[in-house]
């Protein structure tokens, strides 16, 4: 599973000029799935977006995390994560994971983010997304659970 999280003032996600998702100071999350991720990887995924503390303190440290800030998080799935651009100028998506599969742990990173009481919007998995965002800092970190 991978995951590009930007720290944002705001950011929302519309389809078809209608927004279905959006919030106030959080993460926006660009989550790929892969067919070889797995339940452990899915939670480590949450376990690890949910806890980093990339919000300043009253030191201007990143010491923060987002339950510390109230933070909110908006989750957009993202195949092209798993890109390979090894060969040519097109790129290769054969290691993104099933459409299927893809789509129930997306919904279930979601599930376990709002059961820890995040507010946690989302956008619709394949649907052709337009997602605006005011970065913070800006600060985005890339994360990969076969990294861990």
């Amino acid at each position: 599973m991978r995951a590009v999280i930007q720290r944002v003032k705001n950011a929302s996600v519309a389809i078809d000029g209608n927004t279905v998702g959006s919030i106030e100071k959080g993460f926006l999350v660009l989550l790929g799935v892969a067919d070889s991720d797995t339940e452990e990887d899915l939670a480590y995924m949450v376990k690890k977006i949910t806890n980093m503390r990339i919000f300043e303190d009253e030191n201007e440290k990143m010491n923060l995390a987002l339950k510390d800030v109230n933070g909110e998080l908006l989750i957009i799935s993202q195949f092209t994560l798993y890109a390979n651009t090894k060969k040519g100028n097109r790129p290769s998506f054969i290691e993104a994971g099933a459409p299927d599969f893809s789509k129930k742990m997306y919904l279930e990173f979601i599930r376990q983010c709002r059961a820890l009481g995040f507010k946690t919007e989302e956008g619709e998995f394949g649907a052709d997304m337009k997602v605006s965002l005011i970065n913070d800092g800006p600060v985005t970190i890339i994360l990969d659970s076969a990294q861990r």
